[in-house]
Formats: C-alpha cells, structure tokens, sequence
C-alpha cells in the first residue's frame, strides 16, 4: 500500500525524523489559510498523487511551457494562484503513463535553504535477507539513471537485524555521504529512527529523496516516499486509515476484497491463472506471440467458486479487454472448481469477447466437460502455447 508524501512525512515525524512545517490541502480555498500557517517567506506547493518525478511533471490542461507539480512560491497570493491552477487537472510524469493522475490534494510546505541534495531509501536486500540503506550523493535525481551512468556513487549498508542500526553504521552511512559536525551529529538520530519506522511499521520500501543538508548544517526529509506490506497491514490500523482510494485502480481495490493477486496492465489479452509463475509464463507467452497482457491475475491455490468467479468478473469489467485466457495447473486448485466458477460468472455477465481455456492436471477431464456442457463459446487448448496462439489469433 502506497500514501502521500505529506502522510509520509507524518509518520517519519513520529519517528522522530526532521521534517518541514506543511499543510495538506484538497480545496484551492484552502490555500491561503493553509499558508499563513507557515512561517514564510518561501513556501513549496507540491501536488500529491502516488508518482515520483512531480517536479519534472506536465498537467495535461496547461499550457506546455506551465511549470510542473511542484511549485516555488514567495508570497501567499502565489500560493494561493499555484493551488487554483493545480487542484483538479491532470499530471503527467514519468511514472503515471501517458494518462497522468488527477490532483486532488496539495501539500503546502514551508521553504528550505539546502545546501546539499543527498539520495537515502531502504529496502530489504534479498541477496542477504536484510534491511539495507541504499546511500548516494547524488540526491534529487533518478537514482536508476545515477545507478546506469555512476554505480559507484551508490553504496548499500546492510544492517544486522540483530543489533539494529549501530555506531558502526551510522558512521559509515555519515562517510558514504561526506557529512561532518551538524549533519553528521543528526544521522546518530535520524538514520536509526528511519529503520525503527521500516520495521516497526512493516515497510516495503522507504525513500528519502532528497534527504538535504541546509545551510544551516542540519539534515532534514525533503520528500519521503513509502509503501507498506499489504499482508501486515493488519497490525496497523493507523497505517490502513492513511489509504488513499482514488489513488488505486478500481479493478485492484475489487480484487483485494477477495484476495485476488491483480494487477492491471496496459494490454488487451485478460489472464485469470494460478500461481505467480504460471502467471507470468502465461503472460511471456502472450507477448511472443506479439499481443500484450491486460492484467496479472493470480487466483492463488484454495480458491473457491465465487473467488473465481469474482476474478472473471473483475478482468472483464475491464473495457480494454479483447480475450481472456484461462491457464491453470491443477494441483490444490482442481480444475472443475475454476470452471464452475468460469460458467457462473460468464452466466452472470455475459461474453462479449473470444474466452480460450487450457485446463490440466486435478480433475481436469471433469472441469473440461463442466465447460463442454455448459454451452458456452469457450475454445480449448491442449496446452500453453496452443492456448497463447488460440487467444492472439481470436483477438486478431
């Protein structure tokens, strides 16, 4: 689970991390009150959707010379102009696609004087199976393109969850970044409060980008960007109540009520399969056979009838399917419970587009008859790449 930066901030905050006096915002009448709440005289409007690359972004409505979505003002009156120019039009960044996010919430942020940008995240290293710091100097950029062209300004503090966060590695953290006097007396608090808020909190990832040195000598969190474990968010009630809806795919949040592995994708062909691997074999396939998946759906191995069915109904809510194709291996999940559940929700909502099944293994002589003697169009394969070239074929 994803949340805003300013929500971020809040928790990192709570952690004992150094961060800007802000207000969120989700009316353009909110902005001047929001912005006499900060000292000034320089504020930072920053739109808050659930993207990086805001800064470099383009609203689609605007004019292409417009700046992006965030935003420098010095005065309350700018704050206020940014706000209404803003709110409610569509950014486009490098990591929303061509269709962009609507911004339906702002974050007014009270000014930094940096004096340096440095790049802070941590995340679990599964080549050692630990929580590891991910430091560079280069702050504010992309960090993937740094990763390309100067790999050896990125260095990894693997952290023994034994210990914690040590001495020992506040230091090197501190050296890889080239901090002294204030700063570096800042990391002996800052870097253990971010690990206790990565485990504390059941965190996926945690990104401080930029983490900054002022001008001052104090570091402080510029932006934070967190997700969450989804399958701890049980333990943490505060964590789900920060959950931001419209930020989500509608066809992802019906998906997790049933505990559907979904994810949507930008193509045309719909899987529902069981197990991640088949899943992802199912759609390599399809792509080398030159048609793109519109969907990674994984129904997992003890579904029942209504999860399946469920699953079906979700992939062909959506409107960018073409086909779909079914692909399981019968081991826990018997094949004659996915093609009950197939002919139900096919019963419930019709087929409007060409439906290719490739069943084997539990019970699978029964589940093909179950869909034989259903009446449904449904076209069978023997086996994978017959069901890849069956579904690219009908779908044309």
């Amino acid at each position: 689970m994803n949340i805003h930066e300013y929500q971020a901030k809040q928790v990192l905050k709570g952690f004992g991390a150094p961060v800007a006096a802000g207000v969120p915002i989700t009316s353009a009448d909110q902005a001047e009150a929001a912005a006499k709440q900060l000292p000034g005289p320089l504020y930072v409007v920053k739109s808050q959707i659930h993207a990086g690359g805001r800064g470099k972004g383009k609203f689609k409505e605007l004019p292409a010379d417009a700046k992006g979505g965030v935003r420098l003002a010095f005065s309350i009156e700018e704050v206020v102009a940014h706000a209404k120019e803003m709110l409610g039009n569509t950014l486009v960044t490098a990591q929303t696609g061509e269709a962009g996010k609507q911004v339906n919430r702002l974050y007014i942020e009270d000014g930094a004087d940096i004096d340096r940008e440095l790049y802070c995240s941590l995340l679990v290293d599964r080549a050692y199976g630990r929580i590891a710091f991910v430091v560079s100097t280069e702050g504010g950029m992309d960090i993937e393109t740094v990763a390309h062209d100067t790999p050896e300004k990125i260095q990894n503090i693997v952290i023994d969850p034994a210990t914690g966060v040590t001495d020992a590695d506040v230091a090197a953290i501190n050296a890889a970044y080239g901090l002294t006097g204030a700063a570096a007396e800042d990391g002996k608090s800052l870097f253990p409060a971010l690990y206790k808020a990565f485990v504390e909190k059941d965190m996926d990832m945690l990104e401080v980008n930029p983490l900054i040195v002022m001008k001052d000598g104090h570091l402080r969190v510029l932006d934070a960007k967190v997700s969450f474990d989804g399958n701890a968010l049980f333990r943490h009630e505060d964590i789900r109540a920060l959950r931001d809806e419209t930020e989500e795919d509608a066809k992802e949040i019906e998906a997790s009520k049933w505990d559907l592995a979904y994810v949507s994708l930008d193509g045309n062909i719909g899987c529902m399969v069981n197990g991640a691997g088949l899943a992802m074999a199912t759609m390599d396939i399809i792509k080398l056979y030159g048609k793109e998946p519109a969907n990674f759906c994984d129904v997992g191995g003890g579904a029942g009838k209504e999860k399946v069915a469920a699953a079906f109904k979700i992939i062909t809510a959506d409107p960018n399917v073409q086909g779909i194709l079914v692909n399981i291996f019968g081991g826990i999940m018997k094949c004659d419970v996915i093609a009950e559940g197939v002919v139900a929700a096919v019963k419930e909502v019709g087929l409007k587009v060409p439906l290719v099944v490739r069943l084997e293994g539990t019970n699978a002589e029964l589940g093909k008859k179950i869909l034989n003697d259903s009446g449904l169009t449904i076209q069978a394969a023997d086996d994978l790449d017959d069901a890849a070239q069956k579904i690219v074929a009908a779908v044309g």
